[in-house]
């Protein structure tokens, strides 16, 4: 099994903003090597919470494009939304079984 999704925390009322940011960083992130796709999801208990989930072919792709030059241009509008009530506002998973 392969694959790795990785989880960006948000928080924020600004719901349009937040849309906005999200849909600009997809635009920027269009045609990254290994970035198989995205979403943006609200949280149904915590209104203002969001989360970005990205999934990625595996972890030498993630790790790749993080270490590059691009990264912080191509994430840098939802930076501003980043849940900082979180000591690590972020998370990387392998996938380790899956049903489709």
């Amino acid at each position: 099994m392969s694959g790795v999704r990785v989880l960006l925390y948000h928080a924020t009322d600004d719901v349009a903003g937040i849309e906005a940011a999200y849909h600009e960083a997809s635009a920027r992130l269009a045609g990254v090597p290994g970035l198989l796709s995205n979403e943006l999801l609200r949280s149904v208990a915590d209104p203002a919470g969001f989360v970005v989930v990205s999934s990625w072919a595996g972890l030498d792709e993630f790790q790749e494009w993080e270490r590059g030059p691009d990264h912080k241009n191509q994430t840098a509008p939802l930076r501003p939304y980043r849940d900082t009530r979180m000591s690590r506002p972020f998370g990387v998973y392998r996938v380790t079984a899956s049903h489709q």
